[in-house]
């Protein structure tokens, strides 16, 4: 159990460097852990100003992941009109809104039992 933690916190880790390399702005970070019948253990939120940067941003996720630790998403989903990309990475996924996107789904509200992280950010 120690060892999948370990994993988990490293992969958090390097989706928000990936995250911060394009300056997404917004992270939040929800874990799932303690609610029952959950998709995943955790959700990673973050925002971007246009369509282009949620695609650096996802683009960028998925780099550093794959460099840092070999790893590849199961399933990416939302990039041909990158509003909201969705990097699904079993145990956590990412959700990449541009802002008008992310207020409209306000899907931290949608999942308000989860304990909140918001992740500082000088962007």
């Amino acid at each position: 159990m120690v060892d999948k933690e370990k994993s988990a916190n490293k992969l958090l880790e390097e989706i928000i460097r990936g995250i911060e390399n394009i300056k997404g702005e917004d992270i939040q970070q929800l874990d799932l852990r303690e609610i029952e019948n959950t998709p995943c253990d955790f959700f990673v939120i973050c925002s971007a100003n246009s369509n282009t940067q949620v695609t650096a941003i996802v683009n960028s996720i998925q780099k550093t992941v794959s460099k840092a630790l070999q790893e590849k998403p199961y399933h990416t989903e939302g990039l041909e009109v990158a509003e909201w990309v969705l990097i699904d990475y079993v145990n956590i996924v990412v959700h990449v809104f541009q802002k008008q996107t992310r207020e409209f789904y306000n899907i931290e509200e949608l999942w308000g039992d989860a304990k909140s992280t918001l992740i500082a950010s000088n962007y």
